[in-house]
């Protein structure tokens, strides 16, 4: 698969380089800042984007609460399978990191690449970005559920892939493609995920004891009482005596 340009003058290699040659300009602790952000940032950014957006769906009548709690459940399902259709792709793929392959580049991955690829294989390999893949699963997930937070999510996904070619880790079509394969996850998958969700949401939300998960106690139905009970005749003529008596 040498076809997904590890080498040679290209459009790929050429945007590689143009985006990260701005890391060797900036300043030191703008590197360790986009690093951090690229590795940890915007993943953690988007799953509070996610309870965010779970919390005003809880808020609303019962049959959006409920289609928006499916959407939010799905959306990390398939982020986490995303990453698991990746796992044989990579290794199918078998593209090396830009740094193992090129020279001059500016890496800014903290280390913990380092550490993975020499516990798990993969890691070493480059096509498709993990994070990209992440990250767009996530946006594209949340926007399913609210199109506008979904919308920052995309952005934020976005955000992720050009910190990852900032940082040296990863082609642009390393990200392109892990764009790729988390909308495509999401999306494909949706209406039968939503199918199967769907009835499992809705009976959880009239669960008396896990029905909060899905909708605030303040928008629950309350419980059925009954029907008042008659009033006994001779008790209201006592009341009404009373009355004309006082």
């Amino acid at each position: 698969m040498a076809g997904l340009t590890s080498s040679g003058p290209n459009v790929d290699v050429s945007l590689l380089y143009r985006i990260n040659g701005a890391a060797r300009h900036a300043p030191s602790w703008l590197d360790r800042i986009v690093a951090v952000v690229g590795e940890y940032g915007i993943p953690l950014a988007l799953v509070l984007l996610v309870l965010w957006c779970w919390r005003g769906a809880r808020r609303q009548d019962e049959a959006t609460a409920v289609e928006s709690f499916t959407a939010l459940v799905w959306a990390p399902l398939a982020a986490g399978l995303a990453l698991l259709v990746n796992v044989p792709l990579r290794e199918f793929v078998g593209r090396p990191r830009p740094f193992a392959q090129h020279e001059g580049l500016q890496v800014l991955d903290p280390g913990l690449g380092a550490r993975l690829g020499a516990e798990f294989g993969d890691a070493r390999f480059s096509f498709v970005s993990d994070h990209a893949a992440l990250a767009m699963a996530l946006g594209i997930g949340l926007f399913v559920a609210n199109r506008r937070l979904g919308l920052i999510g995309i952005a934020l996904a976005l955000a992720e892939g050009a910190c990852r070619v900032y940082m040296g880790v990863h082609y642009p079509t390393d990200v392109i493609g892990g764009f790729a394969l988390g909308a495509a996850v999401v999306l494909v998958l949706a209406p039968l995920a939503m199918a199967l969700l769907n009835p499992v949401v809705r009976a959880v939300a009239r669960s008396p004891r896990l029905g909060r998960l899905v909708r605030a106690k303040e928008r629950m139905l309350p419980k059925p009482v009954g029907l008042a009970q008659p009033q006994n005749p001779a008790a209201g003529r006592r009341t009404q005596e009373k009355d004309l008596a006082a």
